[in-house]
């Protein structure tokens, strides 16, 4: 991988991040296309380091939600702000378990996989079109919503499953306010990305001392940096638009890797 697919990469991450079409299963799609031969541990490495810039960027739009939660935190108090962060604790938990017992299985998932990214891509697509026909209620998450999202985001990690797609659909199947799912679908996967970055640097899968880490580093900003670009009116498009055209979309590119898996790989 050079420097201009980086960069490239990265923009796919910062503009599919925030939108249910999974922004792993596209980056997998796309590095099928430039024909990248890096290792299936190398290939989730740069995944996540994009994820990471993301998730960065995801600070920056909502940092004066997560400055009213830290103040509310640093109260010791009963309120609301301790309620939320608790329920994105418990969304955590199902994520937090496969992520540690199926590290290895996972990673052998980010190897070029059309085939998987179709299939997750159509399964996208189905909770899309399911969550568009559910009604819109003003209802906030529970913690047992809490958990049956984090259910959802630890499914996310297979690429082509969308982890804002699923988590959002499976909130508003819940019967949870639409803005709220998206606000908390948004937060809850930012400790997650944290842990896993500060675990890959503990553990020595990630490095920026080798001759790759200019190519992750170029990825890196140019993924923060859409993400910062793309973070408001993508939330904006998320939250009033129908998630339909989503679903077919997924639908359409999910048919087209099945395909293309079929007659040219």
């Amino acid at each position: 991988m050079n420097y201009l697919e980086a960069i490239i990469l990265g923009i796919v991450q910062g503009l599919t991040e925030f939108l249910p079409v999974s922004s792993s299963g596209h980056l997998e799609l796309a590095k099928v296309i430039f024909g990248d031969k890096s290792l299936p541990k190398e290939s989730l490495t740069f995944t996540v380091v994009l994820h990471f810039a993301t998730a960065l960027s995801t600070i920056v739009i909502f940092r004066k939600d997560l400055l009213q939660i830290l103040r509310g935190l640093f109260q010791f108090k009963n309120n609301e702000e301790l309620v939320f962060s608790l329920k994105i604790i418990v969304s955590m938990i199902p994520a937090v378990i496969i992520g540690l017992l199926f590290e290895k299985e996972l990673e052998a998932f980010f190897d070029r996989n059309v085939l998987l990214v179709g299939f997750m891509l159509l399964i996208t697509g189905l909770l899309l079109f399911l969550a568009d026909k559910a009604k819109n209620t003003d209802h906030n998450v529970t913690y047992k919503n809490a958990f049956v999202i984090g259910i959802s985001q630890a499914i996310a990690m297979l690429p082509g499953i969308s982890r804002s797609g699923a988590t959002i659909s499976t909130s508003v199947l819940l019967g949870v306010d639409r803005t709220k799912a998206a606000r908390f679908s948004f937060l809850m996967v930012v400790p997650l990305i944290f842990g896993k970055v500060a675990k890959d640097f503990m553990g020595g899968s990630i490095s920026f001392s080798d001759e790759k880490s200019g190519v992750l580093l170029a990825g890196f900003f140019a993924s923060f940096i859409c993400g910062l670009l793309a973070c408001h009116w993508m939330i904006t498009l998320v939250k009033n638009s129908k998630l339909y055209y989503f679903s077919i979309y997924c639908f359409l590119v999910g048919a087209i890797a099945i395909i293309y898996s079929y007659f040219y790989l």
